[in-house]
């Protein structure tokens, strides 16, 4: 028998390239091979896969041959998120065979250790069932590395894992490196991994470094840690990590926008009354004192989550769905912000007190273990801002964060005006509200249309009712986590769903202001854990003769 050669099949496979782009050049010799005819200088001809159709959408996107080395791998995050999105995306067959998994922090463990705790997060937080065959091919590529950011040792021993990995595993060179640690150490590690050449990629392979928020604490911060880290990597090798980004909801933004013609024609100032962001929580701080305290939920949430959704939900249409495109269009609407004159009345912050929640006595954010009962970080934040543009002209957005409110929700809810004129008398209407489109983020992912209808009955009578769509009841697969999407993503080297370090730093100039107005007016306005803010907020509304909706 011949020897089979790579067919474009099984070459996607590998490498994640769409069939539909690989092409097989027959040279004359590999013709002789197969014919037995002489050599003879003829032109190369182009041969595609007769089975295989562009259209074809049942093969899924599958990473290329590769490994990921987690820093701070013990934490809480790589735990309860990381390991079992991994576990996921091999359950799927999204992985390669040859998959590497290279753990690295200041624990005496050896390599079997490191398979035991990611067997254990597994089986506690994976999203798909257990399968013995999946995890025994997944646990042979593991490799853990003891040792401080600062041990050089550990980093000879990671480089040594890695070479051993390329040889025993076949991932070709190709790494990611996850910094899952506090940003304070983002320096340390990769300059770390410049000065034994973990940084720089062998020739055809590639090399990726991903990081976590927050990305800086300020703007002169970020372009701080932005310069440190392009010094190793270049931008389009540092994948800066915004899990909303990762949801099918927040995607879903764009499909629903630009793949339908009913919603973008009214998308627009000549229609949409004003724009609510909502990120709400039901828990406290729990054990985040040391990092919480001085932050605060405007930083932690407005910064990148909310003015991301914001930049989704405002952005024109792209000129196609890649990295460059749509940054361009989020770049355009952040540089478009623009603060309201009056700081004082269309800003809050607040700070959860003590009160009933969920049937039990909860403690203030004073209260909490490790915060200084001084403290003037806010646990709640509302912001007014306008997009001043010519679709958004004169349409304020209204983004608000809180913790220890009514519910854990993630909305976006686009109000449109009223009908400019009613024939029906004001009692018939008395109970409309307004029209609006929900985009339900989180944990309810889906969407709502609300609309008025007459109710059945012999008089005029319109209510509000709602039609609604839920990704759980519409399709049959369950939506994947987003760290499985954003780590697939990672791996395949698409950017389509990272904010780049020119979204970082406009987001900033954002809120610098903002924050450097709260430091020096006041303290946090006070709102019963529970509830859905301070009074300050719905005062900030009812000033411009709207109220927050109620998720």
């Amino acid at each position: 028998m011949t020897p089979s050669t790579g067919t474009p099949a099984a070459e996607a496979q590998v490498t994640g390239t769409p069939v539909a782009e690989t092409q097989v050049t027959k040279t004359p010799a590999a013709e002789a091979q197969v014919t037995g005819t002489p050599v003879t200088e003829a032109p190369a001809v182009d041969w595609a896969n007769p089975l295989r159709d562009p259209r074809d959408r049942r093969l899924p996107r599958i990473a290329g041959p590769s490994g990921l080395v987690i820093f701070g791998v013990t934490g809480d995050l790589s735990r309860k998120k990381l390991m079992p999105a991994i576990y996921d995306l091999a359950n799927r067959g999204l992985l390669p065979p040859g998959f590497s998994l290279l753990g690295f922090a200041r624990r005496d463990w050896e390599d079997q250790d490191f398979a035991q705790v990611v067997h254990d997060s597994v089986r506690e937080h994976a999203r798909t069932e257990f399968r013995e065959e999946v995890w025994q091919q997944l646990a042979e590529g593991m490799r853990f590395i003891p040792g401080d950011f600062d041990d050089d040792a550990a980093f000879k021993q990671l480089r040594a894992s890695v070479d051993e990995l390329d040889a025993s595993r076949g991932t070709s060179g190709n790494y990611a490196f996850y910094l899952s640690v506090p940003p304070k150490f983002f320096p340390k590690v990769v300059q770390q991994l410049k000065k034994h050449g973990l940084a720089d990629a062998p020739e055809g392979s590639w090399r990726r470094a991903v990081i976590e928020k927050p990305f800086g604490h300020d703007l002169a911060s970020a372009r701080e840690l932005n310069a440190i880290v392009h010094e190793v990597f270049d931008p389009d090798q540092v994948f800066r990590i915004d899990h909303y980004l990762g949801k099918e909801t927040v995607q879903n933004i764009l499909a629903l926008r630009f793949a339908n013609q009913m919603y973008e024609p009214i998308w627009n100032r000549s229609y949409v009354d004003h724009v609510q962001i909502t990120m709400a929580e039901d828990i406290g701080i729990g054990g985040r004192a040391g990092y919480y305290d001085g932050i605060g939920s405007a930083r932690d949430v407005i910064q990148n989550h909310l003015l991301q959704l914001m930049a989704l939900t405002a952005m024109e249409e792209p000129a196609s769905f890649d990295a460059e495109s749509l940054l361009a269009e989020k770049l355009k609407v952040l540089k478009s912000v623009k603060l309201p004159g009056n700081l004082g009345e269309h800003t809050v912050r607040g700070q959860y007190t003590e009160s009933w929640q969920g049937g039990e006595r909860v403690r203030g954010y004073l209260q909490e273990d490790g915060i200084n009962p001084r403290s003037t970080t806010d646990t709640y934040a509302a912001v007014k801002l306008e997009v001043d543009n010519r679709r958004w002209a004169g349409v304020p957005f209204y983004l608000r964060t809180g913790k220890r409110l009514g519910r854990r929700v993630t909305e976006i809810a686009v109000v449109f005006q009223r009908a400019p004129h009613s024939p029906f008398d004001s009692t018939a209407t008395e109970e409309l509200g307004a029209n609006a489109i929900v985009v339900r983020v989180q944990p309810d992912e889906g969407m709502t249309v609300r609309f008025g209808s007459k109710v059945p009955g012999t008089s005029m009578e319109i209510r509000d009712v709602s039609m609604d769509f839920a990704y759980g009841e519409s399709f049959t697969e369950s939506s994947p986590e987003a760290y499985e999407r954003l780590i697939l993503d990672v791996l395949l080297g698409d950017a389509n769903l990272f904010p780049r370090h020119q979204e970082v730093e406009e987001s900033w100039k954002i809120l610098d202001p903002i924050e450097g107005y709260w430091d020096t007016h006041g303290k946090p306005a006070q709102y019963p854990s529970g509830s859905w803010g301070p009074e300050e907020a719905d005062e900030m509304l009812a000033r411009d003769g709207r109220s927050w909706r109620r998720p």
